[in-house]
C-alpha cells in the first residue's frame, strides 16, 4: 500500500465525497474533480490521505500528483497566489490596460492593433505602471493567465538577448 498524508490546517476546511475535494478557507472556497481509479481520498481527523492498494509506478506518481493539487488547493484558500510581471520595452512606450477579462497591450513595438491576454477564471489583474500583478486564489488560473500575458507579447524569429521588449514573470508568491 502506498499513501500520502497532507496536514490540514486549522482554519481551512476540507470536505470529501466521492471523486470531489472542496477545499473552504479565510480566502474563498474551490472544488476540484479527479478521475481516481484506483486511487482513494480520505479525511481522517485532521489529515488528507490519499492512498492507493497498488505499488505500480503510474499509479504511485498519481497519487503524488493529487497530493499536490490538493495541497495547492489548501494554501490558495488559505493565503492565494500572486504573480508579478515587468513590462519592458526601448523604443516605442507600451501602454498596458485591463477591459473585463481581456489585457490590453497598447503600441507594443509601433504596433496599430493592440496584443491581447486572456484573463483566466476569478484571477485579478492590476497594472501600475510598467509592473502587472496576477493574484488569486486558484493557481492554475493565475499561472495561465500570467502566461497569456507572456505569450501575448512574444515575438518569434527574433533573438531574445538582443530583442527584450515584451512582458516577463519576474516573481512568484
Amino acid at each position: 500500500m502506498y499513501s500520502n498524508e497532507l496536514i490540514i490546517p486549522e482554519n481551512v476546511n476540507v470536505e470529501v465525497s466521492g471523486r470531489k475535494v472542496k477545499v473552504s478557507g479565510p480566502k474563498g472556497s474551490l472544488e476540484r474533480e479527479f478521475e481516481l481509479g484506483e486511487i482513494k481520498i480520505e479525511k481522517k481527523g485532521e489529515k488528507l490521505v490519499v492512498s492507493s492498494e497498488t505499488e505500480k509506478r503510474k499509479v504511485k506518481a498519481l497519487v503524488g500528483t493529487f497530493t499536490a493539487h490538493i495541497k495547492n488547493l489548501i494554501e490558495g484558500v488559505n493565503k492565494g497566489f500572486t504573480y508579478r510581471l515587468k513590462v519592458i520595452f526601448s523604443h516605442f512606450p507600451v501602454q498596458t490596460k485591463v477591459e473585463k477579462d481581456k489585457v490590453l497591450f497598447l503600441n507594443f513595438l509601433g504596433e496599430k492593433t493592440p496584443r491581447v491576454a486572456k484573463i483566466v477564471g476569478k484571477a485579478e489583474v492590476k497594472v501600475e505602471g510598467q509592473d502587472i500583478t496576477v493574484t488569486g486564489i486558484n493557481l492554475e488560473e493565475v499561472g495561465q493567465t500570467a502566461s497569456n500575458l507572456e505569450l501575448a507579447t512574444r515575438r518569434t524569429g527574433f533573438d531574445k538577448k538582443v530583442f527584450q521588449d515584451g512582458c516577463y514573470i519576474s516573481s512568484r508568491e
